[in-house]
């Protein structure tokens, strides 16, 4: 599956990858517009700390939860011009990182 990013940029979401994300995450799937929405229009854009240069953190907050604020993150690597979803979750905090 291909999708964009906010800048319109292509990426891949490879069967392996959602793969991962229904078993790991599958929370997140409960609300499959989550992953589109927040790539394409992020509330908050961050660089992931341990891979700064090819890792971004995508987040959109998410209609009000009865557990409290939940947000949306879908993490993208950007490698030798592609770019392909690593995982997809439903959090409650935010990671640290430089904000783009």
């Amino acid at each position: 599956m291909i999708l964009r990013d906010s800048q319109g940029h292509p990426v891949r979401l490879p069967d392996e990858r959602w793969n991962h994300i229904i078993e790991d995450h599958p929370n997140i799937v409960e609300i499959p517009e989550t992953i589109g929405e927040t790539l394409q229009s992020p509330d908050i854009l961050r660089r992931s700390n341990s891979d700064p240069d090819t890792v971004r953190l995508y987040y959109k907050r998410l209609p009000d939860q009865a557990d409290g604020e939940k947000w949306g993150c879908v993490v993208v690597k950007y490698l030798n011009g592609d770019a392909f979803v690593l995982t997809a979750y439903i959090t409650d905090s935010i990671r640290e990182g430089e904000e783009i």
